[in-house]
């Protein structure tokens, strides 16, 4: 039963769909008819438009011509009666009409020209038989200003016997200025042709765009791209007899109606065209107004068809939209919980990953210190644990300054810190931490430099470091026992010679990537999952904040990788170059101006080359020892520095080592360069002491090669007796300290005493400034000041004792201690007045010699 009245529904809409397209067809048929009509009967109408219009031209034109002939008999008839006709010619003066007036008498060959010059026929050519009021027309020509112009000539007669013969030449500018300033609103264009030449030699103002004289019929041609041979037999015959023509063709890309128009029976011609637009704009108007009153009555015809229709199918429309908002709705919330659903298996991971990571320092930190309290009499357990408790400490600490990092890079709130630092320092840094790594687990950990022509640098250090040892840790922990890491610097082609172009190359054997992995390998809190890698420990924050930090630095990472054969990870950075940095007085004092490199590796020894360029001191090379031996007998011994690599000494090659030394003069010194790996330096110290002076460790840089020479002098200092002794702790001295926290306050008192300092803790800045300002001036040798603290914070309580009026309140050293340990938290330590700033937990190292230096 339902079925059928749903039928008849339908079919009552398909029959009213159907009624209102055929009105809307019948009606459009309708409206294309009249306006196709209209459109033909005022194209019509506007081509003969044009057609008056080019002959009003043309009548223009050939009034002016018969105006200028009447006018030059005039002339003719005057210059008869005069006595001296070559007198009167000379004695005219050009108008805007006549540019030139010359006078050849009969029987001569040459006359005179109102110039002054000698006039010749010769110079004109009346061949193309052209007249006005049975005067010759000259071909169309530029004349000596430059003008394209035409002469007319006409007998000069006295007493009915010609005289001689009046050559009138007149610009075609003067055509210019009684045509009219425009043809159908400027979107014309005209010109005017001399029919013999077929030149362009008048372009009317306000009509086209290009200069007369600059186009001649085959370029209108080119220009406009007409190619039909049809067409142009009718141009030329148009030209040969003297026709008008018009016919329809493109002009770039504009349909248009050209046009070549007779004027003074063909001797010139109008030629251009007028967009068909520009024609049919009266049409387009009409049609414009007839759409507009259609448009109309088929919006009223639709409005009530709409709201009829509407009305019919108001119940229907309103339950098809609730079904639709339905699913729109349940596929939402299908989304929503979808996207919930992985943001809480991410979470669940990341904590899961988080509560592991972090528990197991923690354990072991609470375990150790347990231990510590059992044996607490036992020296060498007590050294143990605590060295283990530290070491899990600082593991802890590397998990929270990942997080923390993370956090402040997605904040956009990490700041660089550009300082001047040299690329050996940070080698040797990263190699300290990461060679033990590699030694524990049997692995061969190479470090090569190649190419880099600047070693002083300036830049972030330290975030160059996080970078190194995120990159090489991470090769560390993902590659098996006795596998193979290698960590390259190779220097670039320079972009600019303020910038040193460096690529970072991280490569292993290890268990390498899978593609998919790779992927997602630079976002946040993801890990490669496996039976092998999920044994290392991670927040999976290390890649995504190495990407960031280079990426801030200017440069870029990529990485490629394959499963159980490796990864690779390179990095591209630009560092400034510091400027001015070569101590050339360093050589002097030390009297060295000329060293010796043996190496059997050419690329080490173009590096050392290199890298000594800009010291002053000359480097020859040997890539044996033997060849060293050589070139020390050639140069006399003159070196005051030999630097042997320790592959080109072999057992066979000891005896010439030995030589070697001989030759050399007295203070000359000889040093092994040495992989870091204590294979090479337990090789060389093999050798008696006597043989050779110190080791030094590759890649070479001048500042490690600056660092060894100063070494080996103060080990000869102290050999000799002279006393040189410096004072590592800090016995004797009084500070006054500021820290809220009461562990943290009997931590720092423990450390001072153990150093044989006293410390006076008060628990905020403004009892800090209280208590400095009641003391007297030299009882406190330093203020050790906490950051965040109640009542008055550190910064403002620096501020406050720099401010005070007493001498030692602008020189007392006030170093931050704080758990705020970003660059932004040091420079704003240093803004307030604070000389250093040490981050928390506390390294005592790093106090007392921060402390040291600045109490010195």
């Amino acid at each position: 039963m339902k079925e059928k009245p749903v039928k008849r529904e339908k079919q009552r809409e398909t029959s009213l769909l159907i009624s209102i397209v055929l009105v809307f067809c019948i009606l459009g048929t309708v409206v294309y008819t009249v306006s196709r009509q209209i459109s033909r009967e005022m194209s019509a109408s506007a081509i003969q438009n044009l057609s008056e219009s080019l002959d009003l031209i043309q009548c223009t034109i050939e009034t002016i011509l018969e105006n200028e002939a009447e006018f030059q008999a005039l002339i003719a008839r005057e210059i008869a009666r005069e006595e001296d006709p070559e007198a009167y010619i000379l004695a005219y003066e050009r108008n805007q009409t006549m540019t030139k007036m010359s006078l050849i008498l009969s029987g001569e060959k040459e006359g005179v020209s109102s110039t002054g010059e000698v006039f010749t026929e010769e110079e004109l050519n009346f061949s193309a038989g052209g007249t006005v009021k049975g005067m010759p027309v000259s071909f169309s020509y530029v004349n000596y200003m430059g003008t394209w112009s035409y002469t007319i000539k006409c007998p000069v007669e006295s007493r009915g016997r010609e005289i001689g013969t009046l050559y009138v030449e007149y610009a075609y500018d003067a055509i210019d200025r009684s045509l009219p300033d425009g043809f159908y609103n400027e979107q014309a264009s005209l010109y005017i042709m001399d029919a013999e030449s077929e030149r362009f030699v008048l372009k009317p103002k306000g009509m086209g765009k290009r200069s007369a004289g600059h186009l001649n019929l085959d370029d209108f041609y080119r220009a406009n791209n007409i190619q039909d041979q049809e067409i142009r037999r009718e141009v030329e015959d148009c030209l040969e007899n003297g026709k008008d023509l018009l016919f329809y063709h493109d002009i770039r890309g504009v349909k248009a109606l050209n046009y070549m128009w007779s004027v003074n029976n063909g001797t010139i011609f109008l030629v251009g065209y007028v967009p068909v637009e520009a024609i049919q704009q009266e049409g387009r108007t009409v049609n414009h107004n007839i759409l507009i009153v259609v448009v109309a009555m088929l919006v009223a015809f639709f409005v009530c068809v709409a709201l009829y229709y509407f009305n019919w199918r108001e119940q229907d429309k309103v339950r098809k939209e609730r079904e639709e908002e339905r699913k729109i709705h349940n596929r939402q919330l299908a989304e929503a919980l979808q996207a919930a659903q992985i943001a809480s298996n991410s979470k669940t991971m990341f904590l899961s990953n988080m509560s592991h990571d972090i528990r197991t320092p923690m354990n072991a930190v609470l375990g150790f210190t347990a231990l510590l309290a059992m044996d607490a009499e036992n020296p060498a357990k007590v050294r143990e644990y605590t060295r283990k408790i530290m070491a899990s400490g600082q593991h802890l600490l590397s998990l929270i300054n990942d997080i923390l990092d993370v956090s402040k890079i997605e904040s956009g709130k990490v700041v660089l810190n550009f300082e001047k630092f040299a690329l050996n320092d940070v080698i040797s840094s990263v190699d300290a931490i990461i060679q033990p790594m590699a030694k524990a687990k049997r692995q061969e950990f190479h470090v090569e430099v190649t190419g880099i022509r600047h070693e002083y640098l300036i830049g972030d250090e330290t975030r160059i470091n996080q970078v190194l040892i995120n990159l090489l840790s991470n090769a560390v922990k993902y590659t098996p026992e006795g596998g193979h890491i290698w960590f390259r610097i190779i220097g670039l082609r320079q972009r600019s010679g303020q910038y040193e172009h460096i690529l970072i190359e991280v490569e292993d054997d290890g268990y390498g990537m899978t593609p998919e992995y790779l992927e997602t390998i630079f976002d946040a809190f993801t890990r490669a999952e496996n039976s092998t890698t999920n044994k290392v420990q991670g927040t999976g924050l290390g890649m995504a904040i190495t990407k960031s930090i280079v990426e801030l630095m200017g440069g870029t990472i990529d990485v490629t990788s394959e499963v159980n054969r490796g990864s690779c990870f390179r990095v591209e950075l630009e560092l400034r170059i510091m400027e001015g940095r070569t101590d050339r007085t360093f050589w002097e004092k030390r009297g060295i101006s000329r060293i010796l490199a043996a190496d059997s590796d050419r690329k080490g020894l173009e590096n050392i080359q290199s890298l000594m360029e800009d010291t002053g001191v000359q480097t020859d090379v040997a890539v044996s020892v033997k060849e060293a031996l050589e070139r020390a007998g050639d140069n006399g011994g003159n070196y005051q520095l030999v630097l042997l690599d320790r592959n080109v000494v072999d057992p066979d090659s000891i005896q010439k080592v030995r030589e070697l030394q001989k030759k050399l003069t007295d203070g000359a010194l000889i040093l092994f360069l040495v992989e870091h790996d204590a294979e090479g330096a337990d090789r060389i110290e093999e050798m008696p002491q006597k043989n050779y002076d110190g080791i030094l460790m590759k890649p070479f840089f001048v500042s490690a090669l600056q660092e060894k020479i100063t070494e080996l002098e103060e080990r000869a200092t102290e050999e000799s007796g002279t006393e040189h002794e410096e004072t590592r702790n800090l016995e004797g001295l009084h500070f006054l300290a500021a820290e809220d926290n009461e562990i943290n306050a009997e931590i720092l008192r423990e450390i001072l005493e153990m150093e044989g300092a006293s410390c006076e803790v008060v628990e905020n800045g403004a009892l800090a400034l209280e208590r400095f300002s009641r003391a007297a001036e030299g009882e406190f040798d330093a203020i050790l000041m906490d950051v965040q603290m109640p009542v008055m914070n550190g910064h403002d309580a620096a501020r406050a004792i720099r401010a005070l009026k007493r001498e030692d309140a602008g020189s007392i050293p006030i170093i931050a201690m704080t758990a705020n340990a970003f660059v932004e938290d040091e420079k704003a330590a240093l803004d307030a007045g604070m000389n250093a700033h040490v981050a928390k937990p506390l390294d005592i190292v790093l106090l007392k010699k921060v402390i040291r230096q600045y109490i010195e």
